[in-house]
């Protein structure tokens, strides 16, 4: 174990995603011997660069895994994890996502690729002011957090990055293959929390027309078990 990492490691902040002002407040003296030794525990593979001026140690040298999430935090603070990244993690479509894509609060789309965990994307929506965080949840990842989507705004999230107009629940039930007892589970409450988030039209038709759709069919359903 490098000196460095020995350093990070009796502060407690071997699971922790470091930056720049850290590492310094962490190793003291000038910014050279800092160069130095960061330089030199990333040469012997103790410590990986997320991105420049952003660590996390080894995972030999960590106490914890880091997750995919917190990572993203740390490549681009003020973002939150959505589309099928957040679909997936809630266990509402069936496919493993291999890219961790998030909302930015950006004006362009950023993607970086790592080679400790994996690709990441980054895509700005119109997005009210002050409703960004609408529909998002911090969940805890071992000793690490961050900003994850619930399901239904991570499905609009992705028809407004996708322009997805509504064509019926096929389009979610098979396209996306969500399955139907989670999306007839949405309250009206969820729908009424989106409401004010979207400046596009058709994102917010498609809020109200899959509101329609769900709550029509969930009183059928009703209708239907009195009879049965």
């Amino acid at each position: 174990m490098t000196v460095l990492a020995k350093e990070i490691s009796a502060a407690g902040l071997s699971s922790r995603i470091l930056d720049e002002r850290q590492l310094a407040e962490l190793v003291g003296g000038t910014a050279a011997r800092r160069y130095g030794l960061v330089n030199r525990a990333i040469k012997e593979g103790a410590l990986i660069r997320v991105k420049r001026g952003t660590y996390v140690l080894s995972a030999e040298d960590r106490a914890d895994p880091v997750h995919p999430f917190a990572v993203a935090q740390s490549l681009l603070p003020g973002s939150y994890v959505s589309f099928e990244t957040a679909l997936s993690y809630h266990s509402w479509i069936p496919e493993t996502v291999f890219t961790t894509a998030s909302v930015s609060p950006g004006r362009k789309t950023q993607e970086y690729e790592t080679d400790a965990f994996g690709a990441f994307a980054f895509h700005p929506l119109a997005i009210h002011d002050y409703r960004l965080l609408t529909g998002v949840d911090r969940v805890a990842l071992g000793k690490l957090t961050a900003l994850v989507a619930q399901p239904l705004r991570a499905i609009l999230d992705l028809v407004a990055l996708r322009k997805q107009r509504w064509q019926g629940l096929d389009w979610l039930t098979s396209g996306m293959r969500i399955d139907e007892a989670k999306l007839f589970a949405l309250k009206r409450a969820d729908f009424a929390t989106l409401k004010p988030v979207y400046k596009h039209k058709a994102v917010n038709t498609f809020l109200e027309q899959l509101e329609v759709a769900l709550m029509s069919g969930k009183t059928s359903r009703q209708r239907s078990a009195k009879h049965d």
